[in-house]
C-alpha cells in the first residue's frame, strides 16, 4: 500500500511540475537567444545601420530647416520620422544583443553632415538629394543582403522590415532629384 501511494505521489508530482519546468526552460531558451552573440556580419550591419540612421535623422533636420525646395523639406522631415523610428528599434535590438552602437555622429557620417550644413539654397538642395540617393542605394543593398543572409532572426526581421522603406526613400530622393534638375534647366 505504501509503495503504491508513494509512486502515485511521485507521478502526480512529475505531472504537475513538468509544465512548469518546460515553461522555465523555454523562458531561459528565449532569453539566451536574445542575448546570443551576433555573427561578425550581423554585428557590423547593426553598427553600420545605427551610424547611417543617425546621419539620416541629422541631415533630415538640416534639410527641413535649410531646404529651399518643398520636396527637399518634405523629404528631410520624412527622414527624421522614419529613421528616428528605425533608430529606436535598432537601439533596443542592439541592447538585447549586447552590441554597443554609436549615439553621436563620427567619421564619414559626421563629415557629410558638416559639409552639407555649410551649404545653402539650391546648392544645398542638390547636394543633399545627391547624398541621399547615394546613401539609400548603399543602404538598400545592405538591408536586402542582411534580410536574405542574416544569421540572427531578430536582425533578419529588422532588415526585412526596413528594406522596403529604404527603397521607398530612394525612389522619393530620385524623384526629388529629377525635379531639381528640371527646375535648374528651366531657370537657365
Amino acid at each position: 500500500m505504501f509503495r503504491k501511494s508513494f509512486f502515485q505521489a511521485l507521478i502526480f508530482g512529475l505531472v504537475v511540475s513538468l509544465p512548469v519546468s518546460l515553461v522555465l526552460a523555454a523562458d531561459r531558451s528565449e532569453s539566451k537567444k536574445s542575448t546570443d552573440k551576433l555573427s561578425s556580419a550581423d554585428e557590423k550591419f547593426v553598427k553600420d545601420a545605427a551610424a547611417g540612421g543617425l546621419m539620416e535623422v541629422e541631415l533630415g533636420k538640416v534639410a527641413a530647416e535649410k531646404g529651399t525646395n518643398e520636396k527637399v523639406k518634405d523629404f528631410g522631415q520624412q527622414m527624421q520620422k522614419d529613421h528616428g523610428k528605425a533608430n529606436d528599434e535598432l537601439k533596443t535590438l542592439a541592447a538585447n544583443k549586447g552590441v554597443k552602437i554609436r549615439t553621436t555622429l563620427e567619421g564619414k557620417q559626421k563629415k557629410t553632415v558638416d559639409r552639407l550644413s555649410k551649404l545653402s539654397g539650391s546648392e544645398f538642395d542638390r547636394q543633399y538629394i545627391r547624398a541621399m540617393i547615394d546613401d539609400h542605394k548603399a543602404d538598400l543593398k545592405a538591408f536586402e543582403r542582411e534580410a536574405d543572409k542574416a544569421k540572427d532572426p531578430d536582425v533578419k526581421q529588422f532588415s526585412s522590415k526596413y528594406a522596403p522603406i529604404i527603397k521607398q526613400h530612394l525612389e522619393m530622393a530620385q524623384t526629388a532629384g529629377e525635379q531639381l534638375k528640371s527646375a535648374s534647366k528651366q531657370a537657365r
